[in-house]
């Protein structure tokens, strides 16, 4: 099985620009992509990230295995036409070459591990989706050779009714840590509280001066002298 994860390397996350300056949050998205490499070795597969821009997974200080498993490729296409160009039924594939399932996982699953991964892996359905908490598809398997993608707007209901119009098998994968992406300020909570011992991205929102909070009885972030985001 093949393992896309796709990465938008040169404006990374903006919806985090308001606590994050440009530089923080090219920082933070490469600790998770970096975290999800690990998970996806982790879980006995070879990640190929497709990258807007040029990237050396060398700067990401991949332990050894992962870095040796791990392959980049450019791509500057939008999101939905890149991951298509990868699908069962994408360019360069043909019926003489067989199927060869393709998984799609997002580089801000910074709370993936293997276990969560394996789950949806060895899922056996033509299309098995794990949402993203807002709607979104954080990640999924491809298996028939007539679906494809569509990543605007509500895209789990869309990637549901596609697969169920090419007579695709369905199966959607309920996993916190798969539904768990990392867009909103508020989210970096899921990221101190939950994140693995050792984790890049934890520690790097630790090293950036973020720790929890308890804010009228919920749980928030704060950072160490109230940095403001440029």
């Amino acid at each position: 099985m093949r393992v896309v994860v796709p990465f938008a390397a040169e404006t990374p996350k903006t919806r985090l620009e308001s606590v994050l300056t440009s530089a923080e949050r090219s920082a933070v998205a490469r600790a998770m992509l970096a975290d999800v490499l690990c998970a996806v070795v982790g879980a006995g597969h070879e990640p190929m990230v497709v990258s807007t821009a040029p990237l050396d997974l060398e700067t990401l200080e991949l332990p050894g295995e992962v870095l040796t498993s791990a392959s980049v490729t450019l791509d500057e296409r939008s999101l939905t036409d890149a991951v298509n160009a990868r699908l069962p039924g994408g360019e360069g594939e043909t019926a003489a070459d067989g199927i060869d399932p393709v998984a799609v996982v997002m580089a801000d699953l910074a709370l993936a591990t293997p276990d969560a991964l394996e789950a949806l892996l060895a899922t056996s359905a033509d299309v098995a989706i794990a949402p993203g908490r807002g709607g979104g598809t954080n990640a999924l398997v491809v298996r028939h050779p007539d679906f494809v993608v569509d990543y605007h707007g509500t895209s789990y209901l869309d990637h549901r009714e596609i697969a169920l119009e090419v007579g695709a098998t369905l199966e959607t994968v309920d996993s916190f840590r798969l539904a768990t992406d990392i867009d909103e300020p508020a989210d970096l909570v899921e990221v101190l509280v939950h994140g693995r011992e050792g984790a890049r991205a934890p520690t790097c929102l630790r090293e950036f001066g973020f720790e929890l909070a308890d804010r009228d009885g919920r749980v928030d972030v704060s950072r160490d002298g109230d940095h403001g985001a440029a």
